[in-house]
This record gives structure tokens, sequence and C-alpha cells, in this order.
């Protein structure tokens, strides 16, 4: 049976380097990254500094967090370039659909006088 070569990572950039690009395309700070992946802060800070070969376990979770594949997340195959999103926007709003109605109500009423505002100002210049 003939040897099989290893993958190896595209050049250029790291593991943690990899990671840390991910994350932030994907608007996560490295806690809410570790809040979603169920690790510690400090583990996540360690994944992008100090480690090459993260723990196997982890990777899937890892890649579905962040909207990547295993092999994107190992470097294995190419990221494509990603679409920054605000996360903490979407995440904001999912905490406001826990408030009460009449709570929702306000916040609902302020988003929309901020953004009649912003589309007032849009229209003038």
């Amino acid at each position: 049976m003939p040897k099989r070569k290893p993958v190896l990572p595209l050049e250029g950039e790291t593991f943690g380097q990899r990671l840390a690009r991910l994350r932030k395309a994907a608007g996560h700070t490295q806690q809410t990254l570790a809040q979603a992946v169920g690790v510690t802060l400090r583990m996540i800070a360690y994944y992008e500094v100090q480690t090459a070969h993260p723990p196997a376990h982890i990777l899937p979770k890892l890649a579905q967090v962040l909207g990547a594949t295993t092999d994107q997340l190992l470097g294995i195959e190419k990221v494509k370039t990603l679409k920054q999103r605000d996360s903490r926007l979407r995440r904001l709003l999912e905490e406001v659909e826990q408030l009460p109605a009449s709570r929702r109500k306000q916040v609902s009423q302020h988003m929309e006088t901020v953004l009649q505002a912003w589309k007032a100002q849009r229209g003038k210049t």
C-alpha cells in the first residue's frame, strides 16, 4: 500500500492567527467564542497564541460556531473571504426578544427613533 502524503496547512498563517481571524470575522470576542464553544476564555487565548495543535475534540464545535469547516480551521482548505458580521448586535437582539413585552416595545421605539434620525440625516447629505 502506498504511503500517504501528509496534508500540510497552507503557508503563512498559524492556527492561532487563523482562529483569531475567523473569530473576528464572525463577530466574536474571545469571551463570546469561549461561551459558545463551552471552554474558558483562557483556553481560547491559548489556542490563538500558544498552540499549533488544538485538541481534536474542540475543532468541530469551533468550526460550527465560526461558520467554517474543520479543514478551513486547520488551514488545509483555503478560507474564502468572510463578510464581516455584527454578531454582537444579533446577540443583543436575541436578548431583547427575551424581555417582557413592555420592555421590548421601549427598545423598538428607541431603535425606530435612531433609524429615523439617521435616514433623515442621510437624506440631507
